[in-house]
């Protein structure tokens, strides 16, 4: 959301089904008014691994139609989509766009290249968008007037030489086995993640401020909310860390 408090925008948030975490398409029906311009919606999800089934997205986009007429606006998706290879087993990550028209796709190479920090992607409004031509001008210009989106010149051709490399899923496959089996024997109640590199984790007891003070005694420093988020990079390391709840 960086950025949208200059321009003045009010940002509404609203929360995914508590036990799927998949869109909860009347939350978001109730958020929505006739001042609602566009939906930012993010699959695989960070920091849950959610992702959001075609037979969700669909019932999603039926709603936004039939919300967008009796509003009198046109209502966008901005699907956020850095993790879009980064997902387990036989998982599909369905095309936004073939599900909702009125779509604007990010993605950034960081993530399925492990380039963390290299801000470098690329936006697409595809040809299915009524307002394409329209769209696509004012992505342009907004990229030229804020300097900053720039990409820099050395991970652009870093990106030509890379852009047809496969994610390593294998490796974050793997650490997900080894933190879900191992928090697991210690009593630890988590969300199986779909995609992305994360593992949401419940807060012993439901107390994350208490487990937070408990994880300080062994050099942790978690999230301190309901569900605390743990990076799965050094998983067995990780583990050895991790408090006994047994």
């Amino acid at each position: 959301m960086y950025g949208l408090s200059t321009l003045k925008l009010r940002v509404l948030r609203f929360l995914a089904d508590e036990k799927t975490f998949q869109i909860d398409v009347d939350a978001v029906c109730a958020a929505l008014t006739p001042k609602t311009r566009a939906v930012i919606i993010n699959s695989p999800n960070n920091p849950v691994g959610a992702v959001y089934a075609r037979e969700n997205l669909d019932a999603f986009a039926d709603m936004l139609r039939k919300r967008s007429a009796e509003l009198g606006t046109d209502i966008y998706v901005i699907s956020d989509e850095p993790y879009r290879e980064i997902v387990f087993g036989n998982i599909e990550v369905p095309w936004v766009p073939d599900v909702y028209e009125r779509t604007i796709v990010c993605y950034s190479y960081s993530k399925s290249l492990s380039l963390p920090g290299e801000r470098i992607g690329w936006v697409l409004v595809p040809a299915s968008n009524p307002d394409q031509k329209e769209v696509y001008a004012a992505c342009a210009g907004a990229a030229r007037a804020l300097g900053f989106v720039c990409a820099p010149a050395l991970f652009q051709r870093v990106i030509i030489d890379c852009v047809d490399e496969p994610a390593d899923v294998e490796a974050y496959a793997k650490n997900r086995e080894v933190l879900t089996e191992g928090l697991t024997k210690l009593g630890y109640e988590y969300i199986q993640p779909d995609g992305a590199f994360y593992l949401w984790v419940r807060a012993p007891g439901g107390d994350a401020q208490a487990f937070c003070d408990v994880a300080k005694q062994f050099e942790l420093l978690p999230c301190s909310i309901r569900l605390v988020r743990l990076p799965r990079l050094a998983a067995r390391e990780l583990l050895r860390c991790v408090p006994d709840l047994r």
